[in-house]
């Protein structure tokens, strides 16, 4: 699932990966997730500021939806623009 959002002059761009790589407790049970790749570009330019961003949960856990992932990526994306490029 991929999404290009608008904010404040640039294009936040959310791409959603399954991630199946993170492990529960002491079992060796895999669970599936999501994290959300972040790419943020000049509205208008091809080029991004800076390399993609992988995103996941808290403690570096993947999102348990793909709903989640995209939102969460969003959120990131609309923090960074605000926090390097606010005024």
């Amino acid at each position: 699932m991929n999404r290009t959002y608008h904010y404040h002059g640039f294009n936040v761009e959310v791409a959603v990966e399954a991630d199946s790589s993170w492990q529960a407790g002491r079992s060796a049970l895999s669970s599936v997730g999501y994290v959300a790749v972040v790419r943020i570009c000049k509205a208008g330019a091809a080029l991004a500021v800076f390399s993609p961003l992988r995103f996941g949960e808290s403690q570096g856990k993947p999102f348990l939806s793909e709903a989640d992932a995209l939102m969460g990526g969003y959120s990131a994306g609309r923090r960074i623009v605000d926090d390097l490029f606010g005024s």
